[in-house]
């Protein structure tokens, strides 16, 4: 299965272990089932449901996987690189796109709460602007910012937005009203999410998998492996959930200001 992504799996959000008695009846089910210990793939919600099962006696290891790359304590998470290089193929043939017809393209990636696919793809492409949740932006300086270009022979840009700091719609219409540019507008969507996993993310799917199965075969329990300075890490499931979104490392946000 290392060439598929992880959806084959075919996982979906349970409605009921959003409450305490369908909580109750997944654990017992479990301890009926026989099984001694459980391996949870997935992000916040799935997170909270492992530590629900911990709880309730289930003995669980979970393993951080979400594109957004939103989790505390790893630094990366399943996921996140093939989506993002997802993302920088699909950035490399607008450029080409762009600089033909000479064009802005705003594109619209994932990311509700976090930043982070679209910031890591402006400096890995080479886009001209990344507008994200963690930073307020100011859309005159960017136009201004674009009238410069064009004036200095530079015709074509691209605008990388994180879905959870605007519509890319609305953006690319603002910047047309304002300079009269003309504008496309892609929302990268569900691509993002599939193809066939990355080297590296193959590489740490097996290390994750590896030291969930080692934590449960010598006791531990209600953790979450990581990824910490290229090591693996065990982190306790209440404190990952306590910690909130994973902050945007502050030199990847220097880099692209500097480089765009």
């Amino acid at each position: 299965v290392l060439q598929r992504g992880g959806t084959f799996l075919q996982s979906a959000r349970c409605k009921e272990m959003h409450d305490e008695a369908g909580q109750a009846i997944a654990a017992d089910t479990l301890k009926g089932l026989g099984v001694e210990g459980l391996v949870v793939i997935g992000g916040g919600g799935s997170l909270t449901g492992a530590q629900a099962l911990a709880e309730r006696g289930a003995r669980v290891i979970g393993i951080p996987a979400s594109i957004d790359n939103d989790i505390a304590c790893t630094e990366m998470s399943l996921g996140v690189d093939t989506a993002l290089n997802n993302i920088i193929y699909a950035v490399d043939c607008l450029k080409d796109t762009a600089s033909s017809h000479d064009r802005a393209f705003v594109v619209e990636c994932m990311g509700r709460d976090s930043g982070y696919l679209t910031l890591a793809a402006t400096v890995a492409s080479g886009a001209e602007h990344a507008i994200i949740p963690e930073m307020p932006f100011d859309l005159e300086a960017i136009c201004t910012n674009l009238r410069r270009r064009y004036q200095e022979g530079r015709f074509n840009s691209i605008i990388m937005v994180a879905e959870g700091a605007g519509s890319a719609q609305q953006i690319a219409d603002s910047i047309k009203d304002r300079i009269g540019f003309e504008t496309r507008v892609m929302v990268l969507g569900h691509y993002q999410r599939g193809g066939s996993p990355s080297a590296f993310d193959r590489l740490l799917a097996a290390r994750f998998g590896t030291s969930a199965v080692e934590a449960l075969l010598t006791g531990e329990c209600a953790k979450m492996v990581g990824l910490k300075s290229g090591s693996i890490i065990l982190t306790g499931l209440d404190e990952v959930l306590s910690s909130g979104i994973r902050p945007i490392d502050q030199m990847m946000m220097q880099l692209a200001g500097k480089l765009t």
